[in-house]
C-alpha cells in the first residue's frame, strides 16, 4: 500500500510540474509521464440574429486555449465550410466572429439567411465546435389585413384589424388622426398587430392606422374611421370579436391570449386554467383590453388549456386555447476529460433536460459521430466507444437541441500507453467491466522489476450461447506468483479493434463476455498479470456464437398523438434488427378501462386509429412480422384521447320546495359514457312560469346539487342542468317543474303533538301508526319513536317526515312496552304523545282476517303493504377483464323508462363454487347494474339480485353466470427440483409443479438456465416445453460446473413470473459404469467362463442383499428357493402354452394368411379365430405385478421389466445411428406424452430360460404403452426379410402377447456366455431389406446384468376389432424364433397341435388359474 500510495503522488506530481528529465531517465523502461489535458472552449458562441437588408451584421464567436498556437476559427454555413478567402462581404474579425458588411436578400437570392456554426481547431490536438445560431433577414412589410371603417356602443369593444409580416409585429405602431397612439390598459395591441379598444368612450371616435417602421423602409395601412353610437338598452347577442389561439412560447417570455367580446348586456369575462378559475397575480397574470390575459415570465407550470367564458344574465359564450412553453436544453451532467488505455471501453456520460424533449448528437473533433459496433449511443445520451485505439484521442462534444434553442459541452480523450498508469484524478468514465478493476501491473512508475507470466493454458469455451461466451482457462505453467489476474482481449474475426474484460478477483479463471452478436465468429486471447506487470498472450481461440431465431427486433421511436376525441395517429421506425423484410406490422391496442386487448394488421410505419372512445386511456404496443414470425413487442405506451363537450345530459334531476323562495336541485352526473372528459362544472338554467327569458347559475364539477333562493312564493319554475367540460357544453336535461309555498312554515317553535297515535301489538313486534300535528304550519322534520318494556326511553328511533306508520320488531312476547311520538324540527322536539302495548303470547298468533286498517279506526294511518316485491329480471352477467364483471337488470316494478325516482336500492350477491366452501358476498347499489371486482381469473361466477323498498324486499332473482377472462400467471412454478440421469452426467432433468395461480390454462413453460446467477435475463440459455409437461430433459451440459435454473410458465395471455433459481452442480467425471460400457462395446465377444462365474456386477439384485454376508445367508438360502420354484414354474407354464396348439388351427391360419397377404410368405393371421373371453381377464393380471409399488429392496424376482424410466436403454446401439429408427423415434414423441403409460418395474438380476418369446416394442422415451398395432409398425413388420425359422411349430398362440418378454441381445461381452448362446429372432440368408435389426437374447443365468426392454401391454380390444388384433398379434408372432422346450436347448422337441374349440376354452379356464397362482407367487411378500 505505502508503495502504490508513493507512485499515486509520484503521478499526481508530475501532473502538476512537467517531469524533470532526470525523473523520467530513472524510470525511462516505464513509459513516458502523463500528458495533461488541454483547456479548450468557447467564450462566446453565436446568437440568432435578424438582419436587416443592406444593413451589416454579426455573428460572435470567440474561443480560450492555453496552447502555445491560438485555436483557428472557422465557420459552417448550413452544416458546409465558408470559403471567405475572395468574399469582400463577408470576412472573419480577429476575435473569430463573422462580420457581414452587407447584407444580401432578394425573393430568389437568399445568400445570407441560414444557419451558422464555428469550429475552433488547433492543430495535433483537436477541434470543437459552437452552438448553431439561425440568421434571419426581415422581408419587406405587407398587410395581410388592414383596418376597416367601423362603430362602437359606449362601453363596448372593437378590434381594428392589421395583420402584418410575423417578424415585423414587434415594429408595428398605431396611429389616431396622424398622432402616435399610447397603448394601455383598455388599448392594447394584439400579437397579430390589430388594434382592441375596450369599454369604448366618445374619445375614442377617430381615424386609425397602423405603420411598420424600422425595418429599413417605413410602410403604413389604409385609415379607417371609428365611430362611437350610444348605448341604447337593447339586448345584443354575445359574440367574440377576437378568440384565443393555441400559441407556443419559449420559458421566460410573455404571451397574450386574446379575447374579445361584444353583446348586451356587458358581459362579465373571467379565465379557466384547467378546471380552475385563474385568478390575477399584479405584475405576471393580468386581464388587459377588457378581456384579454396577459401572462410574463412564463414557467413551465404556465402551459396548459385556457378557456375564456364570457357571461351575462341571458347566455355564456366560451372559448379556449392551448398554450405549450418550451424549454431549451440545459445540461444536468456534462461530459468530462477521460484517461484511458487501448481496448479498453470508455463512456462520455450527458444528461439534457428540455421541453420538448433534446435530441443530442455527439461530435469527435467537429466531425459527428455515426454509431456503429464501436460507438454506441446508451441511456438515450451517453456515448459508449468501445476497444479504444490510438486515432480515438481528441474532443467529444455532446450537442443537444430542441425547438428552442440548442448547447454544447466538450472532453477531452487521452489514451495512454500501456506502461503508463492511470491517473487518479480526474477519475476515468469506465464500463462495470473496467471501472473497479484496472489492470493489475498496467505500469506504475516505479513498480519493480521481474518476471512476468507465462501464457494461460487451455483456454476453451465452456458455455456458448447467442450473445455471451462463458471463457475458462488454467494457471500459466510460469505464473510468477501468487494472486495472478488475467485479462481478455476479444475482437470479432476480421476488425482489429479489441475490447477488454478483466477478471473480478485474483486467481479466477474464467470470464463472461457478453453483449455478443448471434452466429458471429470472435477471437479470444488471455492474458494474466502479477506484481511485475502483464504477461504472455494466449493463442487466439476462434468461437463461434449460436444462431438466433430471426425474428424483428422492437419497433422502435412509437410514438402515439391524440389528434381528436376518438382517434389517435401512431407512428414507429423499422426495428433495428429486422433479419430480413418486415411483411407487415401488428398493432396491439387496450382499451384501460375494458381491459381486453385487440390488434390489427397494418403494411405501413404509420397509422390513424379512430372509432375510439373519448378521453379514454389506451395502450399501444407493436410487432413486427417477418417470415420467420412475429417479433419482439415494443413497451406499451399509453394515450388519452381528447376530451370533449358531454354527450349525454346529467341524470336523475330532482327539486325540493324548501321554502316559499327557494328550492333545492339535485343530480347525478351524465352517464361515463357520456360525459367525455372531466366534468368541471354544472350550469342550471331557470325561468318562472312560461317565461322565454332564463336565469343562470353554476357549480363545481363535484357539486351535485344547488340551493335556489331569491324565488317569488307560489310561483311555478322549470329547471334544467347542463354539464360542462373544458371542451364545452353538453345537452341539457328535461325541463323540470315546480312551484314554491305560498307561505313559508313556521320554524321558530316546535312543532305540536302528533294527532293521534295508535298501536297494534304482534307476538315480537308492534305496528305503531299516527298523524302528524293538526296546526300544519309548523315546520315538521321527522318524528322520533321511543318505546322500552315499561319505560319509553329504552330505545329510540327517528324517521322521516312523510312516513306514517313504523313496526318496532325483535320484542319479547307477553311483555308491556310504553310507547312514545314526538315531532321535531330544527328547533328541537315538541310535545310526545304516548301509548301502551302487551305484545300476543308465543301461541297466540295473530288472526289473519283481521283487518289492521280497521282495528287502528284512524281514517290517516295506513296500513303496510304485504305484499312482497317484483325481484329484479333479465339479470346478465358482461365480462370486463380478468377481474370485473358488471352486472346489469331491469326492474318491472319501474316505469317504462326504468327511472328510479324513489329510494329504493338493490343488492347483488355473488359467489364461485371453487373452492367449494367459498363465502357469498354481496354490494347495494342504487342504479339497474353493479361492477363487481376483485374477482379471480379464469373463475366462473354466479351473481343474482334482489330490490329493497323501505321494509320490503323482493326474493333473489334468476341467476346469470360469467367467467372472468384469462390474465398471465400470477405466480411461478413451483417444487423446482433438478437432478441427474443415471449413467448421464451429462444430462438432467427438471422436474415442477404448476404454478398455483395459474389464471388460465397453461400451454407451456420456458426453462432458462445459466453458470452465472446474476446475467441479465437475455443472457440466460432457453428451452422452450410446450403444453403442460412438468419435467423436461436438458443434455450437452458441461461436466464439473454449477448451473442456475430457473421456470417460467405461460398461457394464452402471456408469461408469468419466474421461479426463483436453482443451484445444481453436474458431476466432475463421467460415470464409471459409462466408461467401462462405452470402451466394452467396441471389443470384440471374448469366451469367457460359465455363466456361474461370470463376473458379478455390484449394480444387481445379489450383490444390494450382499450375498458374501455371512450374517445374511439364510436370506440367501431362502431367495435361492424361491427364485427356483419360481424359474420352474415359469418354464411349467411356457412349455404348456407351446404344447398347447392343434393342427387344424394351423391351418386355418395358413389359409387366412394367404387369402389377406397375398404374396406375403409371413404366417399367423387369424381373422376366423374366435377371440377368448379372457382377453380383460389376462390383461387384468398381467397388470397387477406392475401397479404394485415395489419395495425399495424388493425381493429378488424373474421379471425382467425395468422398475423406473432411467433404467430403460435402448436395444441396440443402432438405434442411435441408425437415420430410419431416428426418425421412428421422432415420430412416437408427440404420442408419448398423450398415451397412457404404466408405471415401469425395476430390472430383474437372474431369470431362468423364458417360456415364448412375445411382443416387445422398444419407445425411445421410455414409457410403455399399450396399443394396437399402427400402421408404421405394420409396415414395419411386412419390409421384415421374409426367411423365417426351420423350425415347424413356431406359430403363437394370442394370448403369448402377453408373455412375459424375452431380453434382447447386447453387444456387450460381459453379457455373452458361451453356456448361453444368443438365438437370433430372424436368419437372414443374404443382405437385409430394410436397414431396422432387431436382436434378442436368451434368459441369462443368476445374477447376470443384461440391458433392459421396454413391455408394451396392450388394451383389451373392442369386440368388433377383436378379429383384426389377434391377426396382427398373429402376423408378429409369426416372425418370431421358435418355443424352446425346458429340456436340451439345442433339440427343440416338436409339440402336439391338436386341439377343439371346446377343449381351447376348457385349457383357457385352467391357464387363467395358473396365472392367478404365478401373480400370487410373484405377489407374496
Amino acid at each position: 500500500m505505502a508503495e502504490r500510495g508513493a507512485l499515486s503522488l509520484l503521478s499526481l506530481l508530475c501532473l502538476t510540474f512537467p517531469c524533470t528529465e532526470t525523473t523520467a531517465a530513472k524510470h525511462v523502461d516505464k513509459g513516458s509521464p502523463v500528458h495533461p489535458f488541454s483547456p479548450f472552449w468557447f467564450t462566446v458562441e453565436p446568437q440568432d440574429t435578424l438582419a436587416i437588408r443592406g444593413n451589416s451584421a454579426l455573428l460572435n464567436c470567440s474561443a480560450h486555449s492555453d496552447a502555445a498556437t491560438p485555436a483557428r476559427i472557422e465557420w459552417k454555413k448550413d452544416g458546409t465550410f465558408m470559403s471567405l478567402v475572395s468574399d469582400e462581404r463577408r470576412h472573419i474579425l480577429p476575435d473569430g466572429s463573422l462580420f457581414f458588411t452587407h447584407v444580401v436578400h432578394s425573393k430568389h437570392n437568399k445568400p445570407d439567411e441560414g444557419t451558422y456554426q464555428c469550429v475552433a481547431t488547433i492543430d495535433n490536438l483537436g477541434s470543437i465546435s459552437s452552438r448553431t445560431a439561425r440568421l434571419s433577414v426581415a422581408g419587406m412589410p405587407r398587410f395581410a389585413s388592414q383596418p376597416s371603417p367601423a362603430a362602437v356602443h359606449l362601453g363596448d369593444s372593437q378590434v381594428m384589424a392589421c395583420e402584418v409580416n410575423s417578424d415585423l409585429v414587434p415594429f408595428a405602431r398605431w396611429e389616431k388622426d396622424r398622432q402616435l397612439l399610447e397603448l394601455s390598459s383598455r388599448l392594447i395591441q394584439l400579437p397579430s398587430g390589430a388594434l382592441v379598444i375596450s369599454n369604448a368612450s366618445e374619445a375614442d371616435a377617430g381615424l386609425y392606422r397602423c405603420l411598420v417602421e424600422n425595418v429599413g423602409s417605413s410602410k403604413s395601412s389604409d385609415e379607417a374611421q371609428l365611430q362611437t353610437l350610444p348605448e341604447i338598452g337593447e339586448e345584443r347577442k354575445l359574440e367574440f370579436l377576437v378568440q384565443p389561439v393555441s400559441v407556443v412560447k419559449v420559458m421566460g417570455a410573455s404571451v397574450l391570449l386574446p379575447c374579445v367580446v361584444t353583446g348586451y348586456p356587458t358581459p362579465q369575462i373571467r379565465w379557466m386554467f384547467g378546471d380552475k378559475l385563474l385568478e390575477e397575480s399584479e405584475g405576471r397574470v393580468e386581464v388587459a383590453g377588457g378581456g384579454s390575459l396577459q401572462i410574463s415570465n412564463l414557467t413551465e407550470d404556465d402551459a396548459g388549456i385556457y378557456t375564456c367564458v364570457a357571461d351575462n344574465s341571458n347566455t355564456t359564450i366560451e372559448a379556449q386555447a392551448q398554450l405549450t412553453v418550451q424549454v431549451p436544453p440545459q445540461f444536468d451532467k456534462r461530459p468530462v476529460n477521460i484517461y484511458a488505455h487501448e481496448s479498453m471501453d470508455i463512456v462520455f456520460e450527458c444528461d439534457v433536460s428540455g421541453s420538448p424533449a433534446p435530441t443530442v448528437k455527439w461530435v469527435k473533433n467537429g466531425d459527428a459521430v455515426i454509431p456503429s459496433d464501436y460507438f454506441k449511443i446508451i441511456k438515450e445520451h451517453n456515448l459508449q466507444v468501445l476497444g479504444l485505439v490510438k486515432s480515438d484521442e481528441g474532443f467529444y462534444q455532446c450537442l443537444a437541441e430542441n425547438d428552442a434553442g440548442n448547447i454544447q459541452s466538450s472532453a477531452q480523450l487521452i489514451i495512454l500507453d500501456h506502461d503508463v498508469a492511470l491517473p487518479s484524478f480526474p477519475p476515468p468514465s469506465l464500463t462495470p467491466n473496467t471501472t473497479d478493476h484496472v489492470t493489475p501491473g498496467s505500469g506504475g512508475v516505479g513498480s519493480p522489476a521481474g518476471p512476468t507470466p507465462s501464457a494461460p493454458r487451455d483456454v476453451v469455451a465452456s458455455l456458448v450461447s447467442t450473445r455471451f461466451i462463458k471463457l475458462t482457462w488454467r494457471q500459466p505453467a510460469e505464473p510468477h506468483g501468487d494472486e495472478l489476474t488475467y485479462s481478455v482481449f476479444y475482437s470479432q474475426e476480421g476488425n482489429s479493434r479489441e475490447r477488454i474484460v478483466n477478471t473480478s478477483r485474483p486467481g479466477e479463471m474464467q470470464v463472461t463476455i457478453q453483449n455478443l452478436m448471434p452466429d458471429t465468429i470472435y477471437r479470444f486471447r488471455v492474458v494474466a498479470h502479477n506484481s511485475n506487470g502483464q504477461g504472455e498472450s494466449s493463442a487466439a481461440l476462434k468461437v463461434a456464437t449460436q444462431a438466433e431465431v430471426q425474428v424483428p427486433g422492437p419497433a422502435p421511436n412509437l410514438q402515439a398523438v391524440s389528434n381528436t376525441p376518438t382517434s389517435a395517429s401512431l407512428s414507429w421506425d423499422k426495428p433495428v434488427t429486422g433479419n430480413g423484410e418486415i411483411l407487415t406490422y401488428k398493432l396491439y391496442y387496450t382499451d384501460k378501462s375494458a381491459d381486453n386487448e385487440q390488434d390489427v394488421d397494418i403494411d405501413a410505419q404509420s397509422y390513424t386509429m379512430t372509432e375510439l372512445k373519448k378521453n379514454t386511456e389506451y395502450s399501444f404496443r407493436v410487432v413486427a412480422i417477418n417470415k420467420h414470425g412475429p417479433g419482439v413487442s415494443t413497451e406499451d405506451i399509453i394515450v388519452r384521447t381528447l376530451s370533449d363537450v358531454p354527450s349525454a345530459p346529467p341524470q336523475n334531476l330532482t327539486l325540493e320546495v324548501q321554502n316559499s323562495k327557494s328550492i333545492m336541485l339535485r343530480w347525478q352526473p351524465p352517464p361515463l359514457s357520456g360525459q367525455n372528459g372531466e366534468i368541471i362544472t354544472y350550469k342550471i338554467r331557470y325561468r318562472k312560469g312560461s317565461r322565454r327569458s332564463e336565469s343562470a347559475v353554476t357549480t363545481a364539477g363535484t357539486q351535485l346539487y344547488k340551493l335556489i333562493d331569491g324565488l317569488e312564493p307560489g310561483t311555478e319554475y322549470s329547471f334544467r342542468v347542463l354539464a360542462m367540460t373544458v371542451n364545452g357544453t353538453g345537452p341539457a336535461t328535461e325541463w323540470t317543474t315546480t312551484e314554491t309555498f305560498e307561505s313559508d312554515l313556521d320554524e321558530s317553535r316546535v312543532p305540536d303533538q302528533p294527532s293521534s297515535l295508535h298501536v297494534r301489538p304482534l307476538v315480537n313486534s308492534i305496528v305503531v301508526s299516527w298523524t302528524p300535528p293538526e296546526n300544519q304550519d309548523i315546520v315538521v322534520r321527522g318524528y322520533t319513536i321511543g318505546y322500552g318494556i315499561g319505560s319509553p326511553h329504552a330505545q329510540t328511533i327517528k324517521v322521516d317526515y312523510k312516513q306514517r306508520y313504523y313496526t318496532i320488531e325483535n320484542l319479547d312476547p307477553s311483555s308491556h312496552y310504553v310507547i312514545t311520538l314526538k315531532a321535531f324540527n330544527n328547533v328541537g322536539e315538541g310535545i310526545p304523545v304516548y301509548e301502551s302495548a302487551i305484545t300476543r303470547p308465543q301461541s297466540d298468533p295473530i288472526d289473519p282476517d283481521v283487518d289492521l286498517y280497521e282495528l287502528f279506526h284512524a281514517p290517516y294511518t295506513p296500513v303496510p303493504d304485504p305484499t312482497p316485491m317484483m325481484p329484479p329480471v333479465g339479470v346478465q352477467a358482461s365480462v370486463l377483464s380478468h377481474d370485473t364483471i358488471k352486472v346489469t337488470w331491469a326492474d318491472n316494478s319501474l316505469p317504462k323508462n326504468q327511472k328510479i325516482i324513489d329510494n329504493r336500492f338493490y343488492t347483488v350477491r355473488w359467489k364461485t363454487n371453487i373452492p367449494a366452501n367459498t363465502k357469498v358476498k354481496m354490494a347495494n347499489a342504487t342504479s339497474l347494474s353493479h361492477m363487481v371486482t376483485g374477482l379471480k381469473p379464469n373463475t366462473l361466477y354466479e351473481f343474482s339480485v334482489m330490490v329493497t323498498k323501505g321494509r320490503r324486499t323482493s326474493t333473489w332473482s334468476m341467476t346469470a353466470q360469467g367467467t372472468t377472462f384469462e390474465t398471465i400467471p400470477s405466480s411461478s412454478p413451483k417444487d423446482v427440483t433438478v437432478v441427474s440421469k443415471e449413467n448421464k452426467p451429462r444430462t438432467i432433468i427438471v422436474n415442477w409443479q404448476p404454478p398455483s395461480e395459474a389464471n388460465g390454462k397453461i400451454t407451456g413453460y420456458i426453462i432458462y438456465y445459466s453458470t452465472d446467477v446474476n446475467a441479465e435475463v437475455h443472457d440466460w440459455v432457453i428451452e422452450p416445453v410446450v403444453g403442460n409437461r412438468l419435467t423436461h430433459q436438458i443434455q450437452e451440459l458441461t461436466l464439473d460446473t454449477t448451473y442456475y435454473f430457473k421456470i417460467q410458465a405461460r398461457n394464452s395471455k402471456g408469461m408469468g413470473p419466474m421461479s426463483e433459481a436453482v443451484q445444481f452442480r453436474t458431476p466432475k467425471t463421467e460415470s464409471s459404469d459409462k466408461m467401462a460400457n462405452d470402451q466394452a462395446s467396441n471389443l470384440p465377444p471374448k469366451p469367457g467362463p460359465s455363466g456361474n462365474q461370470h463376473p458379478q456386477d455390484p449394480g444387481t439384485t445379489l450383490g444390494k442383499l450382499g450375498v458374501g454376508n455371512g450374517e445374511n445367508h439364510i436370506l440367501v438360502i431362502v431367495i435361492i428357493i424361491s427364485v427356483g420354484a419360481f424359474t420352474i414354474i415359469v418354464v411349467v407354464v411356457g412349455a404348456f402354452l407351446c404344447t398347447r396348439r392343434t393342427t387344424s388351427h394351423q391351418k386355418k391360419k395358413r389359409a387366412a394368411s394367404k387369402s389377406s397377404n397375398g404374396s406375403h410368405k409371413y404366417k399367423g393371421n387369424s381373422k376366423d379365430l374366435k377371440p377368448p373371453d379372457l382377453w380383460i381377464h389376462h390383461e387384468r393380471l398381467e397388470l397387477k405385478p406392475m401397479d404394485k409399488s415395489p419395495e425399495p429392496n424388493p425381493v429378488m424376482t424373474e421379471t425382467p421389466i425395468p422398475r423406473s424410466s432411467q433404467d430403460i436403454t435402448p436395444a441396440d446401439s443402432s438405434l442411435e445411428t441408425n437415420p430410419h429408427l431416428q426418425q421412428r423415434r421422432n415420430s412416437y414423441r408427440e404420442s408419448v406424452r398423450n398415451t397412457p403409460s404404466s408405471e415401469p418395474l425395476p430390472p430383474a438380476t437372474a431369470s431362468s430360460q423364458a417360456s415364448c418369446p412375445s411382443e416387445i416394442l422398444a419407445d425411445p422415451e421410455g414409457s410403455y404403452h399399450g396399443s394396437t398395432t399402427t400402421e408404421e409398425e405394420a409396415s414395419y413388420s411386412s419390409n421384415l426379410p421374409p426367411h423365417r425359422s426351420a423350425h415347424p411349430h413356431a406359430h403363437a398362440h394370442p394370448l403369448k402377447s402377453f408373455a412375459v418378454p424375452v431380453i434382447p441381445a447386447s453387444s456387450h461381452p460381459s453379457y455373452e456366455s458361451p453356456a448361453l448362446p444368443s438365438t437370433p429372432l430372424l436368419t437372414q440368408t443374404g443382405p437385409p431389406t430394410h436397414p431396422h435389426v432387431v436382436k434378442t437374447a436368451s434368459i441369462g443365468t443368476l445374477g447376470r446384468t443384461r440391458t433392459p426392454m421396454v413391455v408394451t401391454v396392450p388394451n383389451a380390444p373392442d369386440v368388433p376389432e377383436t378379429s383384426k388384433m389377434l391377426e396382427d398379434v398373429d402376423s408378429v408372432l409369426a416372425s418370431l424364433p421358435p418355443c424352446p422346450s425346458p429340456a436340451p436347448r439345442s433339440n427343440p422337441v416338436p409339440l402336439p397341435q391338436s386341439y377343439e374349440p371346446d377343449e381351447l376354452t376348457e385349457e383357457m379356464a385352467h391357464l387363467e388359474g395358473l396365472m392367478k397362482d404365478l401373480n400370487a407367487i410373484t405377489t407374496a411378500p
